[in-house]
């Protein structure tokens, strides 16, 4: 994102400009299913991630969170051995919590299309500001 602070003075280009182009686009660990034997039932699967670590993009520091999965599966439900495999893989890889989430949550329905999912990430104060960024996902 780009601002000019005066007409007579350069335009300033933000220090985070092109840092997350790539993101939609990243392909991160493949997430396995397993079939559910119960589909014609709606159930809620709860689980959470306490100790998830990714990298803030401008600094290189560890970002620390908590994010909690709710969902509704229908055919299939998360593996979670390969789940936790693909949330290592955040670990090294510097992202904004905002695209932490919307990218979850974009992997999530792709490998397990639930009928309904929120994911809910709980982020440790950075700079003195807690963050906390929802996303949710309903079927139509």
């Amino acid at each position: 994102m780009s601002k000019k602070t005066n007409p007579k003075q350069k335009q300033e280009v933000s220090s985070y400009e092109g840092r997350q182009d790539h993101i939609r686009e990243l392909k991160l660990q493949v997430i396995e299913t397993w079939e559910n034997q119960y589909s014609d039932k709606e159930y809620i699967i709860d689980f959470t991630v306490p100790e998830f670590t990714c990298i803030c993009p401008k600094t290189g520091l560890p970002d620390f969170a908590s994010i909690q999965f709710i969902y509704v599966p229908d055919k299939d439900c998360i593996e979670l051995k390969s789940f936790k495999e693909y949330i290592l893989a955040y670990r090294t890889l510097g992202i904004f919590h905002e695209h932490v989430i919307n990218k979850m949550l974009e992997d999530f329905v792709r490998y397990c299309k639930p009928r309904k999912l929120d994911i809910i990430g709980d982020f440790n104060p950075r700079g003195g500001i807690k963050t906390i960024v929802k996303a949710s996902y309903e079927r139509k």
